[in-house]
């Protein structure tokens, strides 16, 4: 067995990636050394060493590289640019939060080689069937564990493989599975035969069960027993018959029973462990919602100091971080602008020692990646602290790189009472900053270039002495700024639908408030607001934009819980992307429906001119019915190993935890399963009631157990209650960082109940 296929190794740049190359590794403009590259036989492992290192080495997977850019397409390669030519140049960018890896070749076809090489097998990657990733899966097992390197697998590698693969398994079964697969006696496994021993080691009995309770020969699931299955337990109602047909066609194996219009076992435990056969609704997955309301009745996806690749103080200001932020559905994004020394603008974060970059390069970063993810518009939200000169350049540079892109007038001509749908503003950037009037003056020559404290600063602004850093990262030369500070009327005419206003109270929005002001709100402020008037909070957001910014004291780019803005119906709800956890597992589960286009219709409830909804009292709601959800959690798959060293393998259990409304939040566990982190096996029942199931997040947390420390995370997955397919699910595990980690999973049975 060879899950390549000889098409891919007998491609001419594929060859050369096998034979190997000297690659320079670029880490600064003074560290760059050689190193040899090679891809292995496996056609998906990537193996580098230096020539001088003895046995060291590394490797990294064709499946953890996102893409590849071609010539001086990152900040450091632009920076070496006169030393090396574009054409030996280019950049794998990884997945999730890793570095990118810049490399330069010795000759331009070598370099198109690898651009052309590593691309296809990318392609591969994307393209491949739950049945090829699972051969790959083994393969690679296979190779990790043939030491001898001999295509053959004797008992001791067995074993020994075992360990590697989070398997506690006592001799005695490990043997009796080892002779099963060995039918030629030998002593050894060979490819074929250690496939065998894989499937006898996968075995799901837990499957194999519910498999049994639908068939009626124990062998297969005709077609109406399929049908049977999936209106009983997927609680699929009327669509039973026609998707157990198609199930039939998309996951059965077997020709035969294809004709027989019939399911395998086999057919049945890949459908389970297929997309559809996922916790998550396909057509949730997909872009579905109405997108032709006001721009504030959207959640939508925010970044706090985009610029920032690490902490708030020494961290690396970096066009990398923009597009990171913008690769994960972000959009709005945040600019600190300072003057600069040569008359350029600069981001970084005031007063501290975080590096800085250009104005004029983020606004072009901006320009290629704005609309890669989304076409959906972005929000620049601009923290101005440049004199009027530089905020004129700002304004040039603005209109000149975002040229038709950047909206700097109204929709229709006429003042509106609304704001614009993200649809009528597909393919825009909205620039949200101080301006000077509104738009009902911006006819209106005689207005001073003033903004006094009123129109803006106070808890508006997030500089450093808002809530500021420690007086260490100061500037003590800084002036305290005046009263009133001047603004360039070129950039405030760029300023539409989105003008930054100081709050006040809510009477005073609801009496005088333009549906085109925007407030921000420090995390503190806003969840003082919520808890004090959240009914208030909730209708001020079905017309206005407000925006939640971290505490200036999280000086280590840590974040504040978004539900409880979302609860209220804050639609920008700016979180450090930088930075992963259970707030960004939170933001990447609500943003992962429709199509993580980085908007999100709210419930209707949080978009009624007359709503009088408050998360404190969901009971009140005219429509309030509560449901019950119950989680039998069944069993978990090779999960990952989070302690390399040979001998130890994980204790597994399983949290999930619900975040919503106040009385929504709640948290349960099942109990740990000593040293199996390979198919451990629960069959826990965790009841949650939910008061309002539209705003409430699940999220599914697997840890190693450890009575003596904290538990060590495993994986986790997070996902609006409302996207809950009912059913025997699998929940396919991500990393820490928000990626994929195949085959990892968990197998459920969700049954969601009115609570009566």
């Amino acid at each position: 067995m060879d899950p390549e296929g000889s098409i891919v190794l007998e491609d001419p740049h594929i060859r050369v990636m096998m034979e190997g190359s000297t690659l320079r590794k670029v880490k600064s403009r003074s560290w760059k050394k050689q190193r040899h590259f090679r891809l292995l036989e496996d056609g998906m492992t990537i193996w580098y060493k230096s020539r001088w290192a003895g046995k060291g080495h590394s490797t990294f997977s064709v499946a953890e590289v996102e893409a590849v850019r071609e010539g001086h397409q990152s900040e450091l390669l632009l920076s070496i640019a006169e030393e090396f030519p574009a054409d030996l140049c280019f950049t794998l960018v990884f997945h999730g939060r890793q570095g990118n890896l810049d490399l330069v070749a010795d000759s331009p076809e070598e370099a198109q080689a690898w651009i052309q090489g590593v691309r296809k097998l990318i392609y591969k990657v994307e393209t491949m069937d739950e049945k090829e990733r699972l051969d790959q899966w083994v393969w690679d097992w296979f190779k990790k564990a043939d030491k001898n390197k001999d295509g053959k697998m004797n008992f001791k590698e067995v074993r020994k493989l075992l360990k590697m693969m989070n398997v506690d398994m006592n001799e005695e079964h490990a043997l009796h599975l080892f002779t099963m697969a060995d039918k030629s006696e030998s002593g050894s496994l060979e490819i074929e035969q250690f496939v065998h021993f894989y499937k006898l080691l996968t075995q799901r009995d837990e499957v194999w069960k519910v498999f049994q309770d639908y068939s009626g020969d124990g062998e297969k699931l005709m077609l109406e027993e399929l049908e049977n299955f999936l209106r009983t337990e997927q609680q699929e109602g009327e669509r039973s018959a026609q998707h157990a047909q198609e199930l039939i066609d998309c996951y059965e194996p077997a020709e035969s029973a294809k004709e027989q219009g019939a399911m395998s076992f086999d057919g049945f435990q890949m459908y389970l462990c297929s997309q559809e056969g996922s916790i998550f609704k396909p057509e949730h997955r997909d872009l579905h919602q109405d997108m032709s309301q006001p721009l504030s009745h959207y959640f939508i996806s925010s970044s706090h100091n985009t610029y920032l690749l690490e902490d708030q103080l020494r961290g690396h200001s970096s066009l990398e971080a923009y597009i990171q932020a913008l690769k994960r559905g972000c959009r709005c994004v945040e600019v600190d602008c300072w003057d600069g020394s040569d008359g350029e603008p600069v981001v970084y974060h005031g007063h501290t020692l975080t590096s800085k970059i250009l104005f004029k390069d983020v606004i072009s970063t901006l320009r290629e990646y704005a609309f890669k993810t989304s076409d959906f518009p972005i929000i620049l939200s601009l923290e101005n602290h440049c004199g009027v000169e530089q905020q004129t350049v700002m304004a040039q540079h603005l209109s000149q790189i975002l040229g038709d892109t950047l909206l700097t007038t109204v929709l229709d001509g006429h003042i509106p009472q609304q704001l614009p749908s993200p649809e009528e503003l597909k393919g825009k950037v909205l620039l949200k900053a101080k301006k000077i009037g509104g738009l009902e003056d911006c006819l209106d020559e005689t207005l001073t270039d003033e903004v006094s404290d009123d129109e803006e600063a106070n808890g508006d602004a997030e500089s450093p002495s808002a809530e500021g850093p420690p007086a260490e990262c100061l500037d003590t030369n800084d002036k305290v700024e005046k009263s009133t500070s001047k603004l360039s009327r070129k950039l405030s005419d760029l300023v539409v639908y989105c003008k930054s206003v100081h709050f006040h109270d809510f009477e005073r929005a609801r009496l005088h408030g333009k549906c085109y002001e925007i407030s921000s709100f420090s995390e503190s402020k806003a969840k003082k607001l919520a808890k004090e008037a959240g009914s208030e909070f909730v209708l001020y957001n079905t017309r206005q934009l407000s925006r939640i910014y971290p505490s200036g004291l999280r000086t280590d780019s840590s974040n504040y819980n978004p539900q409880d803005m979302w609860n209220v119906g804050c639609q920008i709800v700016a979180l450090n992307f930088q930075t992963a956890g259970l707030e960004m597992d939170l933001n990447d589960g609500l943003f992962r429906q429709n199509g993580c286009c980085g908007y999100v219709l709210k419930a209707d409830f949080l978009r009624a001119s007359n709503t009088q909804f408050s998360p404190e009292r969901p009971e009140d709601r005219h429509d309030f019915r509560p449901l019950r959800l119950s989680i039998q959690v069944i069993s978990g798959q090779q999960l990952p190993k989070v302690n390399q060293k040979e001998g130890s393998i994980v204790d597994p259990l399983v949290r999930v935890e619900i975040y919503g409304v106040p009385q929504d939040q709640a948290k349960d566990e099942t109990s740990h399963i000593n040293n199996n982190g390979f198919n451990p096996v629960w069959n826990e029942t965790l009841n949650f009631i939910i008061h309002t199931p539209e705003l409430a997040l699940v999220r599914f947390v697997v840890e190693d157990y450890d009575k003596a420390t904290r538990n060590d995370f495993i994986g986790q997955f997070t996902l609006p209650f409302k996207c809950i397919q009912a059913g025997y699910r699998h929940i396919h595990l991500l990393s820490k960082d928000g990626t994929a980690i195949p085959p990892s999973s968990l197998f459920v049975n969700i049954s969601i109940s009115d609570n009566t």
